[in-house]
């Protein structure tokens, strides 16, 4: 027989594995560092320059960024803050390299969410994340998902449940629940009313008192943020059910965007969240906050019909809340009932010479049309090597495989950010 105790016992031989791997993984400290970035790189994949014109451009000004170089003296690397540096200063034909943002607007929010576990949710959140900081964006990333892939893969792996969208919920329901208490008591009409109580083994968690930043954590990456998750944030799904027990006039399922709407508007650029293999309390909070849903899927047919089941009880959830909560939502960015300038789905794991895949491509295709994006994120040596590193493809020094393995798999990705890209420019000026 095997109890409680048991799991822990294995739990805590896990971790020790865990502090291992990630020893082997990022640095003798734990702690993961951004690599440099070759000038053949920086030149060509990310500011899209010819490399003589780049060398052109660094001789021409010496106070630009120069990189460090190689022993041998034939190759740059640069930092991503050097990179971000030459971004902003370097011009093409009198062009800015600065990607586009329209102005006045705040960041766009895009949600990676499907049910299916092994959908490749958190890998496309991952790329999509580094794919934007290297094209110039300044993002923060919302981990949803108790598991913490996202978290762990960005290098935090000691995390405080508090600090988590389980905190950002605790800390709403008290606010909500105080704001609505002051209306109660200052209601024209004079009539008293009840009020709602909370035990203080909520209150005096003291959540009520972080700032907006407390929640945010920096990154290896200097222009993404994150709010983390662990492990010991699994527990939010009941959790949140007594929080609505004890006030069910709580609008549970806003939290998150209510919090997301106290951030400054031009703080960031895009904000991407990796939702859990789940419908609940947590991912209708990504849900609901997003702008657009990005839905991964695998290309097997079980992997199909999951996600076909995914859009029907996400739409089912999301008609019971416009419903439910009718008249009595509190005035804020998103309105119900809830709405997305867009919804894509992409395939993941594809290999373009597998039949198979090929047909359930064309399947996605013939049922959810323009809705299904042109370019699949295919399956490479070199994203299974991301994945078992914990690191995407673009963290990977491409001196540790063939060149062309690398390049193979960054194309992939790179013609997925750039649809993606487009995807949310598209939507940004409908928000």
């Amino acid at each position: 027989m095997y109890d409680h105790t048991d799991l822990a016992r294995l739990q805590s031989q896990s971790l020790k594995m865990q502090g291992w791997i990630r020893q082997q993984t990022f640095s003798p400290e734990h702690t993961k560092r951004l690599r440099r970035f070759s000038s053949w790189e920086v030149s060509e994949l990310i500011l899209k320059l010819n490399q003589s014109t780049f060398r052109g451009k660094l001789a021409a000004d010496p106070s630009l960024p120069g990189g460090e170089v190689e022993e041998d003296g034939r190759q740059r690397w640069f930092s991503l803050e050097e990179i971000n540096e030459l971004r902003r200063r370097i011009k093409t034909n009198r062009k800015s390299l600065m990607p586009p943002r329209p102005a006045g607007k705040r960041a766009f929010r895009a949600a990676v969410a499907n049910f299916k576990g092994g959908a490749g949710k958190s890998t496309v959140a991952l790329h999509l994340a580094h794919a934007a900081a290297l094209d110039g964006y300044r993002v923060l990333l919302v981990d949803f998902d108790p598991q913490a892939t996202l978290s762990h893969s960005m290098g935090l792996t000691d995390v405080s449940e508090d600090f988590t969208v389980w905190g950002i919920m605790a800390r709403d329901l008290i606010r909500e629940t105080d704001r609505m208490n002051a209306a109660t008591t200052g209601a024209a009409s004079g009539t008293a009313l009840p009020l709602r109580k909370l035990p203080s083994a909520i209150r005096d968690m003291g959540l009520d008192e972080l700032r907006h930043a407390d929640f945010i954590q920096k990154t290896s990456w200097s222009t993404i943020d994150i709010v983390p998750s662990c492990a010991n944030a699994a527990f939010v799904e009941f959790a949140s059910a007594q929080y609505r027990h004890l006030n069910p006039e709580w609008t549970f399922f806003a939290a998150v965007s209510r919090y997301l709407d106290g951030i400054a508007d031009d703080d960031y650029d895009l904000i991407l969240f990796d939702c859990p293999p789940a419908i609940g309390y947590q991912s209708m909070n990504a849900v609901f906050a997003a702008d657009m849903l990005y839905i991964p899927s695998g290309p097997g047919y079980w992997e199909y019909d999951s996600t076909t089941s995914f859009i029907g009880q996400l739409s089912e959830a999301l008609e019971d809340l416009a419903a439910g909560f009718e008249g009595t939502f509190p005035t804020g960015k998103i309105t119900l009932p809830k709405a997305f300038v867009d919804v894509r789905f992409l395939m993941t794991r594809y290999e373009a010479g597998n039949d198979l895949h090929r047909a359930m491509l064309e399947a996605f295709r013939k049922v959810f049309g323009d809705h299904v994006t042109e370019h699949p994120v295919e399956m490479t040596r070199a994203v299974e090597q991301s994945g078992r590193f914990l690191s995407s493809v673009y963290e990977i020094d491409y001196r540790n495989m063939t060149r062309e393995t690398w390049r193979r798999a960054r194309a992939s990705f790179d013609r997925a950010y750039e649809e993606f890209r487009g995807n949310v420019i598209a939507g940004w000026d409908k928000i």
